[in-house]
């Protein structure tokens, strides 16, 4: 007994929320059975930091020629989707050859477009799966969509990764829904945890109904806030900076830090860190958003020099 107390001891600092020594000493020896110690202890802390639990699927570890990839399953991203406020939950369909589909852009009264589907019409036999799409509802909002064609998704049935080939395979319909509604998730509510070396399910960005689509590229723009096109940068030419207006110079240069280039994506972290209550962060906001940007990059700094520790 005490042999056995002796071995869980060393899962003690991977337990966290619900996920005992025991219930670690589980995933060891069988999800991520492939990890070596190095691995593992990576994957568990990213677990831990994203309070996933991996016993139950929320996230999952692969191993292929000896370099570690990680994935949030859909579970996951729909428990985080609940936690955010507007939350009115998602809709997700296969588009098959027999059936009737039309779908049109529709033009809001902020000018903004939209997906609207005109006409979903099937029945039996469904014929061979062509397309599919998914919507994520959130209060105050138009639907955030996901419209693929098949062939966009086709190439994972010939994954180098086995358990990714099999899954594509064995449960393509499944697995084509769980990728549209993720993507459709994390577009609605900012989500931002990416899966490890990259996300392997990821095709073309999906339509988001609040992203701007200008001709000319704008760079130097900060994020929106809001249904409108205000912008967070003030138009004040006065050669002395202000403490706000250095508070978004020092907000941009962290964008650009962590990764972070997208109009839409920063104005998802924006809305879930700062959380302003009028149309633009104040002050306060700013310098409290900053903090938290300070912390995800030492977070990502972390995780990359776990990432260069891993044997070759």
């Amino acid at each position: 007994m005490a042999n056995t107390n002796n071995q869980l001891t060393i899962y003690d600092s991977y337990a966290f929320g619900t996920l005992t020594q025991e219930d670690v000493q589980t995933v060891h020896q069988t999800i991520a059975k492939d990890c070596n110690e190095s691995q593992f202890r990576l994957f568990m802390g990213v677990a831990k930091a994203a309070d996933a639990n991996p016993l139950i699927g929320e996230i999952y570890p692969t191993v292929y020629q000896g370099k570690l990839t990680w994935q949030f399953g859909i579970d996951y991203h729909i428990r985080k989707a609940k936690e955010m406020d507007g939350y009115m939950g998602y809709d997700v369909q296969v588009i098959h050859e027999n059936d009737e589909f039309e779908y049109s852009m529709e033009r809001a009264e902020d000018g903004r477009y939209y997906l609207s589907i005109e006409k979903y019409k099937g029945g039996f036999p469904l014929g061979k799966p062509i397309g599919g799409y998914a919507m994520a509802y959130k209060e105050g909002f138009m639907p955030f969509s996901v419209l693929m064609d098949i062939e966009e998704v086709e190439h994972y049935k010939r994954s180098a990764i086995g358990m990714q080939k099999t899954m594509w395979t064995n449960n393509f319909k499944d697995m084509f829904k769980k990728h549209m509604v993720k993507r459709a998730l994390k577009a609605a509510f900012g989500l931002r945890f990416d899966d490890g070396d990259g996300e392997q399910g990821d095709g073309p960005t999906p339509y988001n109904p609040y992203e701007r689509k200008d001709i000319t590229p704008e760079t130097d723009k900060a994020p929106v806030v809001g249904a409108g096109d205000k912008q967070l940068t003030g138009t004040d030419t006065e050669s002395t900076i202000s403490p706000l207006d250095q508070a978004r110079d020092d907000m941009k240069k962290k964008f650009s830090q962590l990764g972070i280039t997208d109009p839409v994506d920063m104005q998802a972290y924006i809305l879930k860190h700062a959380n302003p209550k009028g149309a633009k962060p104040t002050l306060p906001e700013l310098k409290g958003l900053l903090k938290i940007m300070d912390m995800h990059l030492a977070e990502k700094a972390a995780q990359e020099q776990a990432n260069d520790e891993l044997p070759l």
